[in-house]
């Protein structure tokens, strides 16, 4: 295979982010600035992390950013009730849950309290139904979409490709399922979704032309479990001890990149291939969202 194989996410979410640009400078010549509201319940590190690099995004783009940071020891109570303002408030379009939450919040209930408009995220039971149903109407979850359009923009042919998905998550694998089932344009793929129960797993993995891996196992996916010419997605985020890193230990993917990487047609890096993709997608949700509060 060539070397010239890697899927550059921070590349194409860059093109997206020029597109919400664009997309946000059109709303506000009507009058409509969109507005992304986080919600952070306690102080995990991770959590922190990310809704600053989201913050950062908004400001970059022009989306109205507020963050809501709520004390671990917030009820569930609480937590709904400020949801429910939020969805009241005309100038906010989108709001974020960030997880994960305090284990004594049901966070399916705090989900399904998010106004299906103003879900970005793409959790609540109606975005979900509509995306099993194939109504393009909803929002999809952000990391599933960010593959989808890496797979779209990198030309990759998903119509009848045998895709397999390693892992039955809610944000990933379940979703990134029934994107690439649909009878649509950029779909038509056979799926087989795997999990910690399926047997022969890697008898799976050399059947797919296209392997997407969000299964949270550090490299998992090793060379002789990749078809010849396959596209290899990663997903995975795991933390590996490392003396000799700054922080003491560093992030590795699901899949054994630099054993996968001379096999495949296409390979995304990790870090630089889903992750920028993830933010990218919140962004672009948040304009329909403000669209629709035009109408």
């Amino acid at each position: 295979m060539t070397d010239n194989n890697i899927i550059d996410g921070r590349a194409i979410a860059e093109q997206l982010h020029r597109e919400t640009t664009e997309r946000v400078k059109s709303l506000e010549a009507k009058g409509c600035r969109p507005g992304l509201t986080f919600i952070r319940v306690g102080e995990d590190p991770a959590s922190r992390v990310y809704v600053g690099m989201k913050e950062r995004m908004c400001e970059k783009l022009g989306i109205e950013s507020n963050t809501h940071v709520l004390p671990e020891t917030t009820t569930e109570q609480e937590l709904l009730e400020l949801i429910q303002r939020l969805n009241a408030n005309n100038s906010v379009h989108g709001i974020l849950i960030q997880a994960p939450l305090p284990a004594h919040i049901n966070s399916a209930k705090v989900f399904e309290t998010v106004a299906p408009a103003k879900d970005v995220d793409g959790f609540h039971p109606v975005n979900v139904g509509k995306l099993m149903l194939g109504d393009d109407s909803g929002f999809v979850p952000c990391t599933p979409a960010g593959i989808h359009e890496l797979l779209i923009r990198y030309e990759i042919n998903i119509e009848g490709a045998e895709a397999v998905v390693l892992g039955r998550g809610n944000i990933v694998g379940k979703p990134m399922t029934a994107i690439l089932l649909q009878k649509v344009r950029h779909a038509n793929a056979t799926v087989t979704l795997c999990h910690s129960r399926t047997r022969d797993i890697a008898e799976h993995c050399k059947r797919a032309d296209i392997l997407i891996a969000a299964i949270g196992v550090k490299e998992f996916v090793k060379e002789d479990m990749v078809k010849p010419g396959a596209t290899v997605i990663d997903v995975g985020v795991n933390r590996v001890d490392d003396p000799q890193a700054k922080r003491g230990y560093r992030l590795v993917g699901d899949v054994d990149f630099n054993a996968v990487k001379p096999k495949t047609a296409r390979i995304t890096p990790n870090p630089g291939g889903v992750g920028p993709m993830t933010i990218a997608m919140l962004m672009r949700n948040t304009v329909p969202a403000a669209e629709m509060s035009t109408k």
